[in-house]
């Protein structure tokens, strides 16, 4: 029995970031869904060379993000979570786009099985909102170190609602000392 009567792709009004849907197949004995399917993604003009998976556990409150990192290491990414709840957001830093500076949050969750694509030129974090939290996600260039940039989560600017109380928050020191958006360096450009 196929449960998810949503399209496979939903616009998120920022040009190239969306929502994906897999299609869901459910029955007594559980579900089942293609997490990734490469030619899928190309029938709908979707080209990623995916090269790097990643995998974090997180419990309640704790927020990441916002990270990038800088040409020529940007990178895509395609974002779901396994276990639990959280709001993830991507904000485009893409010079020249017409939202430029603006954010995106979605809950997603192990329930919803929803997926963000994120295009290179974005920062990303997200919130935990269940006890627990796995969070898994492709990227389609490799990890650099030397190329690491971010964006303070608390940006008065950004004026990003995490969904949590302030109480609450778990925020890394590391991303604590993340720049503000007027100070970020990013070297990204929008396509069209």
């Amino acid at each position: 029995m196929f449960h998810n009567p949503l399209p496979f792709i939903e616009p998120t009004g920022i040009a190239g970031l969306l929502v994906l849907n897999p299609r869901v197949y459910t029955d007594e004995r559980g579900y089942f869904f293609e997490s990734y399917n490469r030619r899928l993604l190309e029938k709908h003009g979707l080209f990623y060379d995916f090269v790097q998976d990643n995998q974090a556990f997180s419990k309640y409150g704790v927020v990441r993000g916002l990270h990038y990192q800088l040409e020529p290491f940007e990178q895509a990414k395609l974002v779901r979570v396994t276990q639990g709840l959280v709001f993830d957001v991507a904000v485009d830093l893409r010079g020249g786009s017409p939202t430029f500076g603006k954010w995106f949050g979605i809950l997603l969750s192990d329930q919803n099985k929803k997926q963000l694509l994120i295009p290179r030129g974005f920062a990303h974090g997200y919130s935990v909102l269940s006890p627990t939290a796995e969070f898994v996600y492709k990227c389609d260039n490799y990890y650099s170190q030397k190329h690491e940039a971010g964006i303070v989560f608390n940006d008065p600017l950004l004026n990003i609602n995490w969904q949590l109380p302030e109480k609450d928050m778990l925020v890394s020191e590391k991303d604590r000392m993340l720049a503000f958006f007027t100070d970020a360096r990013y070297n990204f450009s929008f396509s069209g």
